[in-house]
Order: C-alpha cells, then structure tokens, then sequence
C-alpha cells in the first residue's frame, strides 16, 4: 500500500531543476536555428 501512495505521489511532482534544463536547451535550440538562417541569409545578400 504505501509503495502505491508514494508512486501517486511522485507523478504530479516536477523538478525545477529539470524543467530550466528543458527550457535552456529549447531556448539554445532556437537560437542556433536563427543564427543558422540569418547566417545563410546574410551570405545570399
């Protein structure tokens, strides 16, 4: 009974830490496909 309640528990839980790490690497992804694109942009001009 209690390894059922401490599982229930456990889902709803977020890590922040985790959540910051996942925000930082979509935000550094955007940021190379831009760079990328303004770059190719650039060289076309």
């Amino acid at each position: 009974m209690k390894n059922k309640e401490n599982q229930t528990y456990k889902k709803p839980k977020y890590d922040k830490g985790q959540i910051f790490v996942k925000v930082m690497a979509g935000f550094l992804a955007v940021l190379m496909v831009v760079g990328t694109l303004a770059t190719l942009i650039y060289a076309l001009i």
